[in-house]
């Protein structure tokens, strides 16, 4: 039987990092399923899912946690997953807009009011084309209840939009 195994991995960049989780999650028969990877502030940081069979799986624990002797840390969750989820719609997200703090706090406080699970999120800062001002972007797929219309996520959206100044496009997630 396979064990279902979610890794955080944080520690100072440097090369070779992906190459040493990766190394340590064959070693122990486990295959790499999914990742999301990105150097921040100096900083490796990571989310990956992996699949192990049950036999390794303590083995490959120990493992990952010997890899602090290279400065990074990881953070092992047995990721036994939800057995029958609720119903939902894929969206996807885009906002724009002049950055400042709690844009984040905000969206997503409007979002959870209404149920909205943010299933994936990236953001950035750049400096604006024209002006130089600093631009916040953000995109996110977005799960919709089943139990929500399309037309109450709008309204929650453009209040938000409204209030921060901030262009906001919600499209069915693909399109």
């Amino acid at each position: 039987m396979k064990n279902s195994l979610v890794l955080t991995v944080i520690g100072p960049d440097q090369p070779g990092l992906v190459e040493a989780v990766a190394e340590t999650v064959a070693d122990h028969g486990g295959s790499w399923e999914g990742s999301r990877m990105a150097r921040l502030a100096g900083y490796f940081a990571g989310i990956l899912e992996v699949s192990v069979p049950g036999e390794a799986a303590a083995a490959l624990f120990k493992a990952l946690h010997e890899l602090e002797d290279r400065g990074l840390r990881v953070i092992v969750e047995d990721a036994r997953g939800d057995a029958d989820p609720a119903p939902f719609r894929s969206l996807a997200l885009e906002l724009v807009g002049q950055d400042r703090p709690g844009i984040i706090r905000d969206i997503s406080a409007g979002l959870a009011a209404i149920g909205v699970n943010v299933a994936e999120l990236s953001t950035q800062c750049s400096p604006a084309p024209m002006s130089g001002e600093t631009l916040f972007s953000a995109t996110a797929l977005l799960h919709l209840p089943a139990t929500r219309s399309l037309g109450e996520l709008r309204e929650a959206l453009e209040k938000i939009a409204a209030d921060l100044m901030v262009d906001i496009d919600l499209a069915e997630a693909g399109d």
